[in-house]
């Protein structure tokens, strides 16, 4: 996703002040059983001039009574009915809290009272309904089944109704279950209920992840100032792995005045895998300048100046998040990102031991294998680098070039070794790797040329017959097109060339020499010393 594309979309996702719903996100919350979220909107919302604090404590008592704290539950149904007596719902909240411990008869009294104010409202009565089934389904399942009654009495195409039973029978019965959320979205003409479909998604995701989120698509259409459809529908595609989709929604709902903090640093990850690092920097910085040390949006904030290769930049972020963590924290993705950081700051040693860490948090992960080999050859320890390399072709399906690579680390390490022992034994190696290859690919020139150049480095730089064959079946793959390759190739043909003259001078045979010195000459010819050796050679 391009960030213009993705500023388009924050734009457009920006809501008016006339379009928030205030604390009603709050309330959408609880309903559909989050009450966690629900009580921060509540408690945020519930000074604004649009809150109906009557409403407000209600919820905010209930959400207490659900997480016991009874004294917090009974202290914000009196608030509620300081505010609007007249407003029935908070001695729903007082008959739950008597039934909590056990009074029914008290319960039964206060629902009266309910009563009197909402004789007919059904939403009242399958309040009381969920009151009797949330302190014992089976004991009370008289007064439960009666409320039920009751409340379609009042109004059977009450959505309220028909999500309590959907939520009775959800825990046995999802089938069952969803057929009565689907019976309340249909009946939720005035779309006061968007719980239905929250609830629907969330019992049918596990079964057709595509088909409950086609319910919540439907809900943000219907509702889309709702918080509670914007946050669930980016959440599912979030879940079902549909990431760039996911990134959108979640750029639209964090402009909504009540979404959370969470939400937002799950948007900077988004955008990160998204590749948007300037814009997830951006966010993930606003998001430390408000709660320093957060662990996440310090290796967000790392994670994305490397990205950006912002070198000194990303070393510094490294640091405090190192530092600030405890190490169970930490991720191979972190110890390998940091090694990168590190290799550009210039610290060689460091930067290996994280990719060291990398592999042994995982072992079996191929890709971490591959970075230390890589790590080790940026390092010029081809020794070490080689053997990790071919560590990491036994954890793959390795193509011709995994095995060319594993063949020139070890060349390279044969280059490099000072014990003419374990010079010969890595040169052997390479040389294994270089022939399987050269089964696969007999006309591919760099094969060929290396193969040469690793014999050349096992005879202790010094040429023999054999030595002299490699080169010149190389040099016969590019006289396949020599006009072309004299200029592509000129330093192949030159090294070449020089090399395997001068094998023939050492072993008298001038004649020889002088043919493969005027070669050199044809692909040199402003070469004026070597034509001049060549003009006296006798």
């Amino acid at each position: 996703m391009k960030f213009k594309l993705l500023l388009s979309l924050l734009a457009a996702g920006t809501l008016s002040v006339a379009a928030q719903q205030g604390y009603k996100d709050g309330v959408e919350y609880y309903r559909a059983d989050k009450v966690d979220d629900a009580k921060i909107i509540l408690d945020r919302t519930i000074n604004d001039a649009s809150t109906d604090k009557a409403e407000a404590n209600y919820y905010l008592g209930m959400i207490a009574l659900s997480q016991g704290d009874n004294a917090a539950a009974k202290s914000y149904f009196e608030k509620g009915i300081s505010a609007n007596a007249e407003n029935p719902f908070n001695y729903v909240g007082l008959g739950s809290l008597l039934l909590k411990s056990g009074d029914a008869k008290g319960a039964q009294e206060q629902f009266k009272q309910a009563r009197n104010f909402g004789k007919k409202n059904a939403v009242l009565l399958t309040d009381i309904a969920r009151a009797y089934y949330d302190a014992d389904p089976v004991a009370y399942k008289k007064e439960l089944d009666k409320a039920i009654t009751d409340a379609k009495k009042a109004d059977k195409t009450c959505a309220a109704i028909y999500i309590l039973e959907g939520d009775m029978l959800a825990p046995n019965s999802i089938g069952d279950a969803v057929g009565y959320y689907e019976m309340a979205w249909n009946y939720d003409t005035q779309n006061q209920f968007p719980e239905a479909y929250v609830k629907y998604a969330q019992v049918y995701f596990s079964v057709n992840p595509q088909f409950a989120i086609q319910r919540l698509q439907e809900l943000v259409q219907k509702n889309p100032n709702s918080a509670l459809a914007q946050r669930e529908l980016a959440e599912k595609y979030y879940d079902n792995n549909q990431l760039t989709l996911a990134a959108r929604e979640y750029g639209k709902y964090i402009q909504n005045p009540n979404h959370f903090q969470k939400d937002e640093q799950r948007y900077v990850g988004l955008m990160y895998f998204a590749k948007e690092y300037e814009p997830s920097l951006k966010l993930a910085n606003e998001i430390l300048s408000k709660d320093p040390g957060n662990h996440y949006m310090e290796r967000m904030a790392f994670l994305n100046k490397a990205a950006l290769e912002n070198w000194a930049d990303a070393a510094t972020a490294a640091q405090t998040f190192f530092s600030n963590s405890n190490a169970k924290e930490f991720t191979a993705t972190d110890y390998t990102t940091y090694g990168d950081v590190l290799f550009h700051t210039g610290d060689t040693i460091a930067a290996l031991d994280n990719y060291k860490k990398a592999v042994d948090m995982h072992p079996d992960k191929a890709d971490n294998v591959k970075s230390l080999s890589e790590a080790y050859a940026s390092a010029k320890m081809y020794d070490k680098s080689a053997e990790t390399f071919e560590k990491y072709l036994g954890m793959i399906e390795p193509t011709t070039n995994d095995k060319f690579t594993l063949g020139r680390r070890y060349s390279n390490a044969a280059a490099m070794a000072s014990d003419s022992i374990a010079k010969v034994q890595l040169a052997d190696k390479a040389l294994l790797y270089l022939d399987e290859v050269l089964k696969a690919v007999p006309d591919n020139f760099t094969v060929a040329n290396q193969k040469a150049i690793t014999l050349y480095n096992r005879n202790n730089q010094a040429m023999s017959q054999e030595v002299v064959d490699a080169f010149l079946a190389a040099l016969a793959i590019l006289d396949k097109d020599r006009e072309a390759n004299k200029t592509s190739h000129k330093n192949d043909y030159v090294r070449a060339y020089n090399l395997i003259a001068n094998y023939y001078l050492a072993e008298g045979d001038k004649e020889t020499a002088k043919q493969y010195l005027n070669l050199f000459l044809e692909v040199d010819p402003d070469n004026q010393p070597l034509r001049d050796y060549v003009e006296k050679m006798k």
